[in-house]
């Protein structure tokens, strides 16, 4: 009866506990409970746990801790008629991370499940970078740069050279990682208008809705632009139409932007290739900016060649086939220089750069909803930007808009 109690625990108990440690913070910010005390004592108690739970509680935990932080990723799969594969997708990611974290078991010695995990934050399964251990800290009393990560991990695997009460003793040592407050940078001289939609991505895409979405976001220019703001952001995809086909909206917007500089998300073609784009309208010009890094499954698909065309042309439809820029492309609003960054971009390190201190970014999280994604995008911006010294304005549909830093 004692060994099949404590089977339970490490097969049942302990990894649910690991992985509600691991991804506590996710859902205390997506439910406005944030504490940074609570933050920090859930981190470190997943990251213990580990570091010193038994081989076969860690593919398990492991598995926990995709679906409470990838569970929403399928969602999108029913805008492609393919609903039944949500929980599929679900338990795929859950498959991963459970040899993910999984792979710590490949040893019982706690400093080298430290070197592991340290070795992991490098690791994106499927380029796919939303899974940052270290992320776990971005809303808490520990630093979550890479020295202080590893400071963190070595600190609570040495408590295994010591025994009861003086474990205690190599903890001293988190003190050393404690984050100092963080300053943000000042904001820009720039009055700009973040536009929040709320439309779901069928609506968006039947094409009956294309003129009233259009005589709306038309609307909310002219209003921002009576209010006195210098620039006016709308989210991606905000015009659903490939903006170089449509020269009667191109001129409308082109005339409005003597007014107030416009940046909106939309598509474009050039070439017979498909670009998910941000048009600047300033002053009577346009630049086009176009998409550097695109979204794993959602606008390619990382996988060999002989695979890549079967899925993009029966799961995906052919939806899945954009092209990129080589480069990030800035804009310079009244003597300041803006980043552009869309949806996937502002939560990946490429874009942050010094000379980047402001992102503009646009996101819709339509695909999603209901989930925690527009939770976890938000808190990958804020980790970036932090770590960079960077203030991002994030226009989004379906949530997640507001200035980020």
């Amino acid at each position: 009866m004692k060994l099949q109690s404590k089977t339970t625990f490490e097969l049942l108990t302990l990894p649910l506990l690991i992985a509600i440690g691991f991804s506590a913070f996710i859902y205390c910010e997506h439910f406005h409970l944030t504490s940074k005390a609570f933050n920090t004592l859930m981190g470190l108690g997943a990251l213990y746990g580990l570091l010193h739970a038994p081989k076969s509680t860690l593919p398990i935990a492991g598995f926990w801790i995709g679906l409470l932080w990838c569970y929403w990723i399928g969602y999108s799969f029913q805008y492609y008629g393919l609903g039944w594969a949500q929980i599929l997708v679900a338990l795929g990611f859950g498959l991963v991370y459970a040899l993910y974290y999984g792979s710590l078991g490949l040893t019982r010695n706690p400093f080298l499940r430290g070197l592991i995990l340290f070795g992991l934050t490098y690791v994106w399964p499927m380029d796919f970078n939303w899974m940052q251990p270290e992320l776990i800290f971005v809303e808490s009393y520990m630093g979550f740069e890479k020295w202080q990560f590893g400071l963190i991990l070595a600190s609570l695997a040495s408590t295994a050279l010591f025994f009861k009460y003086r474990k205690i003793i190599p903890l001293f040592a988190l003190f050393i990682a404690i984050q100092p407050t963080y300053t943000p940078p000042q904001k820009p001289d720039v009055r700009i208008k973040l536009i929040s939609t709320d439309l779901s991505q069928d609506f968006k895409w039947q094409e009956s809705n294309i003129a009233d979405i259009i005589t709306e976001n038309i609307r909310q220019i002219d209003l921002a632009a009576s209010q006195g703001y210098d620039l006016v952001v709308l989210p991606e995809s905000a015009f659903v139409v490939y903006m170089n086909h449509y020269s009667s909206l191109e001129e409308e917007l082109l005339r409005r932007s003597q007014k107030i500089a416009i940046l909106t998300g939309t598509l474009h073609e050039e070439d017979s290739l498909h670009y998910n784009v941000s048009y600047l309208f300033n002053k009577g010009n346009i630049t086009v900016a176009k998409k550097m890094i695109l979204v794993p499954f959602g606008e390619y698909i990382p996988l060999p060649s002989f695979l890549k065309a079967w899925v993009n042309r029966h799961v995906f439809a052919g939806g899945s086939d954009f092209v990129t820029a080589d480069k990030p492309t800035d804009f310079i609003i009244k003597g300041v220089k803006f980043r552009n960054a869309i949806c996937y971009e502002a939560t990946r390190e490429e874009l942050y750069t010094p000379d980047a201190k402001y992102l503009i970014a646009m996101s819709n999280n339509g695909w999603f909803k209901p989930s925690i994604e527009p939770t976890l995008q938000n808190l990958l911006i804020r980790f970036y930007a932090r770590k960079n010294g960077s203030m991002v304005f994030h226009s989004a549909n379906g949530g997640g808009s507001g200035v980020v830093y």
